[in-house]
């Protein structure tokens, strides 16, 4: 039987039905499926994140990927305001660096145009999407029209769920306005000289959702992006992507639409999982790519892991935060700053020389007795200098966490500062070095159980302790009367990414029936999963949002309670019937205050991840 249409499945029909795809008149260009073949069908992409996909990370991240597997990623540069840029060169030149500025010594190519420079050059930065938030779709095609030479594709932002983007009308706020969304993407389509894609987030339901799919590639989206998140899942209410929906979508759209997923990334064994249970085309990624930059790499097979990778006597392994940290230091120093990085000795690993500790440890000791230095006022600026501290306490959350010297030495350090990051990279790559000898000294027995450590993984760099985690289950109790009856939280069980037995089994980590169980409301297998020393880039897991209402960090609203309890009865009901988890609305909720510059950084993620 066919679904009843409501609403927003009828605003899309009608706004689908009063335009056409045909691209208007201008130059021919690739479309859909074969726009994507000609980039190299990439698989991994870097997602749109305000301030925080700038041109430095994007090569960062590129950097891992081998020379002849480039075209395997593709990146996105940080969500602009449309408005902003179409009107404001300050804006511009801030935000956007394909050349550089007039005022600089810069020769100039043979037609009198400045040579490429940062963003979208040619040579080392595609390929490449530039994205928009907007909501007029003439002052949208001014600024996309900026960014037409110096990338592949213009990319519209309708995922952003924060409070900017719903007092601005744009991002998941426009997602009831299906008509508006069709202009955006058409007047684009129909005017630009390359392609036009866009990014959304999944409804309420999937036939919503399916309708919203379609409106946005009726109107000529070449490539569309879809966050298995709703609107309301964000900060603490996060939760889990669902994967499953994907998977519908590709399953119910032409099997040439190109399809990007999102959502649940964490390490770089879920990109496969991921395609294989999206069907999508490729993968992207935020928050993971954020934490570990060279997540899309192959990790080195054992005994090739040189000095930049470690693996430990278990067998797991990742790139080391010190060797990430060198790389980006060293890309901003020669792209950016334009000038060569400084001399480095080669990363130390167990039975090299460790007279440079000594000669540190005694410089450290007369810096102390010395005068305070003071900060330098000319700092350079733009967007790949506004980003540094951000990034690198998400890089360094789990090191800073135990070294919380290093953690005051980045919180008192400005952006832009390279002088002042050269000498964070000097104290990370010797607390670092000290790890590795301690690992070496106890046989790698300080990671391997000894003590209650390794059995209260942490969230976000919080213990979850097993009170937390009974908590967790009073709470789900509590508001449905029955914690057995409570259906798992929505992606659970079909991506197997956080409380799933496949991706524990895969680390070794595999339990019996009754241990997964009771663990499927809990984070605690991912952070078992993905756990590795501190000093290895990792992700940082979020609490799922049961768990943060354990902590206090959120509370359920009335409403919200009563929509538990509804689901909780029709579970009982049909027991056998997958029952969608409501996620809580936030009404009512409360942050938990944080003190120091780490926790207010990384407070704002969800306002850099732009849907």
């Amino acid at each position: 039987m066919a679904a009843t249409q409501g609403p927003l499945e009828a605003k899309a029909a009608a706004a689908s039905s009063d335009y056409g795809v045909n691209p208007g008149p201008g130059k021919a260009k690739l479309h859909g499926r074969a726009f994507y073949e000609s980039l190299g069908s990439p698989k991994y992409v870097v997602a749109p994140m305000v301030a925080q996909s700038e041109f430095a990370w994007r090569m960062l991240t590129r950097s891992f990927i081998a020379p002849t597997e480039q075209s395997n990623l593709l990146a996105y540069t940080p969500m602009f305001h449309a408005r902003l840029f179409a009107e404001k060169e300050p804006y511009r030149q801030n935000n956007f660096q394909p050349t550089k500025p007039p005022t600089s010594s810069a020769s100039t190519t043979a037609n009198g145009a400045p040579p490429p420079w940062l963003d979208g050059n040619p040579s080392i930065d595609r390929p490449l999407f530039v994205q928009f938030c907007a909501n007029d779709p003439d002052i949208l095609l001014e600024a996309a029209k900026r960014v037409v030479p110096y990338c592949d594709a213009v990319d519209l932002n309708f995922g952003c769920p924060q409070g900017i983007a719903r007092k601005g009308h744009y991002g998941a706020f426009l997602q009831e306005d299906q008509d508006l969304i069709y202009r955006l993407v058409n007047i684009l389509h129909r005017n630009l000289d390359i392609p036009v894609t866009a990014k959304i987030r999944i409804l309420d339901t999937r036939e919503a959702t399916l309708a919203y799919a379609k409106n946005v590639l009726n109107a000529g989206a070449s490539i569309l992006t879809v966050h298995g998140r709703r609107r309301e899942q964000k900060g603490h209410l996060t939760g889990l992507a669902d994967w499953s929906t994907i998977r519908w979508l590709r399953e119910q759209l032409p099997p040439e639409t190109v399809l990007f997923a999102n959502g649940n990334i964490l390490q770089h064994g879920d990109l496969a999982r991921c395609l294989e249970a999206t069907g999508a085309d490729a993968v992207m990624s935020a928050e993971g790519n954020l934490s570990d930059p060279g997540l899309f790499a192959v990790p080195p097979p054992p005994g090739q892991e040189g000095r930049e990778y470690w693996r430990g006597r278990d067998g797991r392994g990742g790139w080391r935060v010190d060797a990430v940290f060198r790389r980006y230091l060293d890309i901003l120093h020669r792209y950016v700053a334009e000038r060569d990085p400084p001399a480095r000795r080669p990363l130390f690993v167990p039975g090299d020389d460790t007279a440079w500790m000594d000669e540190m440890d005694a410089k450290r000791s007369g810096a102390a007795d010395g005068k305070k230095k003071n900060k330098r006022d000319n700092k350079p600026f733009g967007p790949n200098f506004t980003g540094m501290q951000p990034h690198m306490f998400h890089l360094l959350r789990h090191l800073v966490t135990k070294h919380t010297d290093v953690r005051d030495m980045l919180a008192r350090t400005s952006n832009g500062d390279l002088e002042a990051y050269e000498a964070i990279l000097a104290a990370v790559e010797r607390k670092v070095a000290d790890g590795l000898l301690e690992y070496e000294r106890t046989g790698g027995r300080m990671f391997d159980g000894v003590g209650e450590a390794e059995k209260t993984p942490k969230t976000n760099g919080v213990s979850a302790t097993v009170d937390e985690e009974k908590g967790t289950r009073e709470v789900i109790s509590s508001a449905t009367g029955n914690a057995q009856d409570q259906p798992p939280s929505n992606g659970l069980e079909q991506n197997g990414i956080e409380g799933g037995k496949a991706a524990a089994e895969e680390e070794g980590q595999g339990k019996d029936k009754g241990e997964e169980d009771e663990n499927e409301e809990s984070s605690a297998a991912a952070v078992r999963r993905c756990r590795r020393p501190w000093w290895v880039a990792q992700p940082i897991v979020r609490p799922l949002p049961m768990e943060a209402m354990a902590k206090g960090a959120i509370q359920l609203s009335k409403k919200d309670k009563e929509k538990l309890l509804a689901e909780a009865e029709e579970q009982k009901k049909n027991p056998k019937e997958k029952v969608e988890t409501t996620q809580p609305s936030g009404e009512g909720s409360a942050s938990v205050p944080v003190a120091d510059v780490q926790e207010k950084v990384l407070e704002t993620d969800d306002k850099l991840l732009a849907g």
